[in-house]
């Protein structure tokens, strides 16, 4: 017999950036920060990412594009695999997300692609703690969960290659 389950999770919407605690206020800003320095030539869609770090540390990154579409790559992926080169073994505790465009208003967050949540998954599997994810557009409000499993549910990770 089939038994159908549900899966959800919740999400912390704030209206603006003066609603974020500081520490959380100051990983968005840093993410826009990175944001200007995307090379998006094709897209003309920018997007920065800022890892804090058990340590305090803050780790930046920018998606970076590529006349052959496969070869870039996001700026969430940017951040934490910079993360995980230049601090190895240090608990990555949030990670925030900002997107603009120069062909249109971004006023909605953007959630990290599917590639993007698998490797984010990988690291939180890794270190098994939760990784907090902050998004937002270019302004505007920003939406909060608390871990990259509630926007990948069923993930895969290395039990399955045992």
């Amino acid at each position: 017999m089939a038994e159908i389950k549900k899966i959800s999770f919740d999400i912390v919407v704030y209206d603006a950036l003066v609603d974020l605690a500081e520490h959380d206020r100051k990983l968005i800003e840093m993410s826009v920060e990175a944001r200007a320095n995307a090379y998006a030539p094709y897209s003309n869609f920018q997007v920065g990412a800022a890892v804090l770090l058990r340590n305090g540390e803050i780790v930046i990154g920018s998606n970076q594009e590529n006349a052959s579409y496969p070869s870039g790559l996001c700026a969430e992926r940017v951040a934490v695999f910079q993360a995980g080169a230049k601090f190895p073994g240090i608990t990555i505790e949030a990670i925030a997300i900002t997107a603009s465009s120069k062909d249109y208003q971004v006023s909605e967050p953007a959630a990290p692609c599917g590639n993007c949540r698998q490797s984010i998954f990988e690291y939180e599997f890794k270190q098994e703690k939760p990784i907090k994810i902050l998004m937002m557009g270019a302004q505007g409000k920003i939406i909060q969960c608390n871990s990259i499993a509630d926007i990948l549910p069923l993930g895969f990770n290395n039990t399955y290659l045992k």
